[in-house]
């Protein structure tokens, strides 16, 4: 299936819409993020495509650990993975019974595939053997875009984000995309930038050679 198309991200609307329609195909969302546009729909509304303005990221080295948070990483009681076990953390990612979910079974499987193409990846959080915890999202140069997390447990998202930022400084990524931010990731050290000043380092950052 042809890449889609996509016009300039500074023809967002307002609220961040940039287009409607295309498809999911590896290709395309390749083509999306590299662009600093993602997708975000629900099983109601055709594919819509956004790149908003302003833009949540979080500087590598600005992630707050509360005191509290620090405790529990002292405790061990956590165990966090990589890549070991994606379409489990999106189908963690998937469950939001009361506040509905974007996660449909046609973004699962494609992000799925993302993922066995290279692109995207994901960090577990393990209590006693069982899954309680992560995050997934996609890696292209030294740009890491969060898409989603989920905990079952207290503080299991947070841990997952924890281990996600220190790897992605270890690994000398320089950009790690938030896309909107909340209350969760507010609290933990995330910040908004232009759109513009986003594209720049979007720009920058795909170029450099990282592995995840």
């Amino acid at each position: 299936m042809p890449t889609f198309n996509f016009p300039n991200p500074s023809l967002a609307d307002p609220d961040g819409l940039l287009a409607v329609g295309g498809n999911l195909e590896p290709e395309t969302l390749l083509c999306a993020y590299q662009q600093g546009i993602f997708p975000w729909f629900d099983e109601d509304t055709p594919i819509l495509w956004w790149c908003p303005d302003p833009r949540a990221i979080l500087e590598l080295d600005n992630l707050y650990i509360s005191k509290r948070l620090a405790r529990t990483l002292r405790t061990n009681k956590f165990q966090v993975t990589f890549d070991q076990d994606f379409d489990a953390v999106v189908k963690g990612c998937t469950y939001r019974p009361e506040e509905g979910t974007w996660i449909t079974p046609e973004v699962a499987n494609a992000y799925g595939e993302f993922h066995r193409r290279g692109h995207a990846h994901s960090v577990e959080v393990w209590q006693q053997g069982v899954l309680v915890g992560g995050l997934y999202g996609v890696a292209i140069g030294g740009l890491f875009a969060g898409e989603s997390m989920f905990s079952t447990v207290s503080d299991a998202s947070k841990i997952a984000l924890v281990a996600l930022v220190k790897r992605l400084k270890e690994k000398g990524y320089h950009l790690f995309d938030l896309q909107i931010i909340n209350e969760h990731t507010s609290m933990m050290g995330a910040s908004e930038i232009s759109r513009d000043d986003y594209l720049a380092r979007v720009k920058s950052a795909i170029k450099k050679d990282i592995c995840f």
